[in-house]
């Protein structure tokens, strides 16, 4: 794995993270603008992060 490749699934999983952490701060103020952006930026850091395992898969990492 190369250093770029591994500070993308960083970014990935870092965005997975501060989505959960959006979405519990959405639902405890009941801000629920703020929780959807969680949940939306939480899915898209799994998808992001299924996109680079398929890639490793493909290139027999």
């Amino acid at each position: 794995m190369t250093a770029e490749d591994a500070a993308r699934k960083a970014d990935h999983e870092a965005q997975k993270v501060k989505g959960k952490v959006k979405e519990k701060v959405g639902a405890a103020t009941g801000d629920r603008s703020t929780e959807a952006e969680g949940k939306a930026d939480k899915t898209a850091g799994s998808l992001k992060k299924a996109g680079d395992d398929i890639k490793d898969a493909a290139k027999g990492r």
